[in-house]
């Protein structure tokens, strides 16, 4: 007997019974946490080589300006060729560009790790679209919740573990090792991918063509976004907690420094592996206590006001033990905040629009956390502030954003579900 596509399925199930989901996501487990691992050897490397926060601040910018740059594009690339090919060239391309990290020796070649993360940046920004836009084309309707609240969950996991144990083994087997593993889990996500197939919805023998042609289709994507107000809106939904959230992500790299400076790795690693921990819960919860999609917007906007309150509690209690519950209840909501708004957007958008709404999206979230890393820095770096204070800072800015969204987005949306048809 046939299952009805639109009932919805186990974390079990769905692995078990759809084989190309499965391949994206063993190679999503594979990247993410080489990722992961190189995220800390970078953030301790810096730190250890200037001792700078504006220098570890422009890591973080560093992953995310050329993102924002690249993403116009890379949504085009997204829609117009095969997502499949373009994300195992991805894959490959970045296999080869993080071994450029072993030849950083010494504060002279800090330019190599910025420009080395700009190249990665970019290549991912063709490939995260990539990936969410394929995610529907390869799910039933009833799949698609949980196959991205196991996504989501998954790559949360992996902070937590990868975190954590890439703060370990780069205390224990240094810096370059860690490159080397990143390196490799590129290629073992390649080898996945390669075993797929993803149907696509394109334009016939569609292709970029002209700069003027390009420009144009980019065009199109972002009269798409404003024409279709539901879609415009939830796109705008991780930025939105990213606004104050950025900077606290960045803060944290700081926080777990201050909290074990004998061993700053394993303090940065376990904080993150806590941020981790929480961005795991929120899709878990969403799928089993709140399935009912009308209710995510209102959930999105108190989820942002929780996680900034969490961090005011933050800036006043002693650290590391007392921290440690706070940074995963504020994190979960951001969890929650991710899935939901994914397959809003997921659901609401048309096939050939997918891959630029997906990179209109991300170019807003890494505008909003660019604007908020590069604020704290500068403020921490030239002494305007303590780190308790940044933190007490952007929490409260994200208090605000959450209230804006709750106030404003909300009923509106409210108002357009009650003139549907």
């Amino acid at each position: 007997m046939d299952r009805d596509p639109a009932s919805g399925v186990g974390y079990r199930e769905l692995l078990a019974g759809n084989a190309n989901y499965r391949r994206i996501w063993l190679g999503e487990v594979a990247s993410w946490f080489g990722d992961w691992f190189n995220a800390i050897a970078l953030y301790t490397l810096v730190r250890e080589l200037t001792g700078s926060p504006l220098a570890l601040g422009l890591v973080f910018l560093t992953k995310m300006v050329p993102f924002a740059v690249a993403s116009p594009l890379a949504g085009l690339l997204v829609d117009r060729f095969n997502r499949r090919w373009l994300m195992i060239s991805a894959d490959l391309l970045r296999a080869v560009v993080v071994l450029g990290f072993l030849l950083v020796q010494d504060a002279d070649d800090l330019y190599l790790i910025y420009a080395l993360t700009g190249v990665q940046v970019i290549l991912t920004a063709v490939f995260i679209p990539a990936r969410s836009a394929s995610i529907p084309n390869v799910t039933t309707p009833g799949e698609l919740l949980t196959a991205n609240a196991l996504s989501a969950a998954t790559w949360s996991t992996l902070l937590a573990i990868g975190a954590a144990l890439g703060g370990v083994a780069t205390d224990w087997f240094g810096v370059r090792a860690v490159f080397v593993l990143d390196s490799l889990s590129y290629l073992v996500s390649a080898v996945f991918l390669w075993r797929t197939t993803i149907p696509q919805e394109t334009d016939a023998g569609a292709a970029v063509g002209s700069v003027k042609t390009a420009l144009s289709d980019i065009a199109k994507g972002w009269r798409y976004l404003w024409d279709n107000k539901l879609v415009g809106r939830m796109a705008l939904a991780k930025s939105t907690w990213s606004l104050g959230g950025g900077a606290l992500v960045y803060m944290l790299a700081l926080l777990g420094e201050a909290a074990m400076p004998a061993s700053p790795a394993l303090g940065i690693g376990l904080l993150y592996g806590l941020r981790g921990m929480g961005t795991g819960i929120g899709p878990i919860a969403v799928r089993s206590w709140l399935p009912d999609e009308r209710r995510w917007p209102l959930m999105m906007g108190i989820g942002i006001v929780i996680s900034g309150l969490c961090y005011v509690a933050v800036s006043q209690v002693p650290w590391l033990g007392m921290v440690a519950l706070l940074v995963v209840l504020a994190h979960a909501p951001s969890g929650a905040n991710w899935v939901a708004s994914t397959v809003l957007l997921q659901k609401r958008t048309v096939d050939s629009y997918r891959g630029r709404v997906f990179s209109a999206e991300w170019l807003a979230v890494t505008l909003a956390d660019s604007v908020s890393i590069l604020t704290a820095s500068l403020l921490l770096q030239s002494g305007t502030i303590t780190l308790r204070t940044g933190v007490l800072i952007f929490a409260l800015v994200q208090v605000l954003c959450g209230a804006l969204w709750t106030f404003f987005v909300v009923p509106a949306e409210r108002r357009t579900e009650l003139t549907r048809p």
